[in-house]
């Protein structure tokens, strides 16, 4: 991400955990009211709400976005953790001094070098937990929509040890992970043609009044508000 003459983008909560290296400029966010200053290399996690980000002139940020449940092979802290959090990548790997060097770096391909050697030091582990990954695609396919009971009918485990494993791995609960994949899935399906209540409907809600409500809490908008603006991804 590059800035030549400052900007700001609004951020969705999304399933995938998230580094960043800040190279070049300032940035800091602001979330349900809160300005916060963006450390040299923070890690993010699983968030609730939207985030809006604001660049400098000449800001840059390298960013890492892993694979849903991609992040826990690399660290030793349970993911669920950073829940809602941005934590200085120092506070997890002390003395790493990946800042200096990125900073130093001719390029952005030096760059992406550089991390991917970083994290390669990191790694704990050489697989992931196949009965998450299991439980993720399972999700996917049903855009969201499908219920914890339901889900675990298919998995050879109970609820509270699978539930514990769901947010040891990616980060949050299968519920929230459910809804942040709903949610993301009426964003991108969106046209302007359909009514609320086909959205609504589409997306499982039986009720429009819990789908704006949900929509809200997820984007900080109203559905006709958020979509009228441009400055989402």
């Amino acid at each position: 991400m590059e800035s030549d003459h400052g900007m700001h983008n609004t951020i969705l909560p999304d399933t995938s955990i998230v580094m960043a290296f800040r190279f070049k400029g300032a940035v800091s966010y602001s979330e349900a009211g809160i300005e916060a200053s963006l450390p040299e290399s923070v890690i993010t996690g699983i968030r609730h709400s939207a985030r809006i980000v604001h660049y400098s002139k000449q800001a840059a940020l390298l960013l890492v976005v892993f694979h849903d449940g991609g992040a826990a092979p690399f660290f030793s802290v349970p993911m669920h953790e950073l829940s809602g959090m941005s934590v200085s990548l120092d506070d997890l790997v002390p003395h790493h001094y990946i800042e200096e060097q990125l900073s130093e770096a001719a390029s952005h391909a030096q760059r992406i070098a550089i991390v991917e050697r970083f994290l390669m030091k990191q790694l704990k582990m050489e697989s992931n937990d196949a009965l998450v990954q299991d439980a993720i695609q399972q999700i996917y396919a049903s855009n969201g929509t499908i219920r914890i009971k339901g889900l675990l009918t298919s998995l050879p485990v109970s609820r509270d040890p699978f539930e514990k494993r769901f947010r040891r791995i990616t980060g949050t609960s299968p519920k929230h992970f459910a809804a942040i994949v709903r949610l993301r899935r009426v964003v991108e399906q969106y046209s302007p043609t359909k009514s609320l209540t086909d959205m609504a409907y589409t997306a499982g809600y039986f009720d429009q009044s819990h789908f704006i409500k949900d929509f809200r809490r997820f984007t900080g908008q109203t559905p006709h508000e958020f979509f009228k603006s441009p400055l989402y991804w």
